[in-house]
């Protein structure tokens, strides 16, 4: 069964540029929300292949930039 949906310009942009040439949108949309496509984050456990000193400067980076995010209220 087809159904027609609507969807901004910006979001079919973004779909039909990362759908494979062959795909339908139908099946790109069932293979982004696809359970299968999720991986867990233990997969990646032991996976840094870098020089030790590399990682110090990524999480130093991460945690100046964590220093410099401001917290912002909302008005819930």
């Amino acid at each position: 069964m087809t159904k027609v949906i609507s969807i901004s310009d910006e979001a079919y942009e973004k779909l039909a540029a990362i759908k494979d040439r062959n795909e339908s949108f139908s099946k790109a949309v069932v293979r982004l929300v696809s359970k299968s496509n999720k991986r867990s984050i233990l997969e990646f456990a032991g996976k840094w292949s870098g020089d030790i000193k590399e990682a110090d400067k990524i999480f130093k980076k991460i945690a100046e930039d964590r220093f410099l995010t401001k917290i912002r209220k909302t008005g819930l």
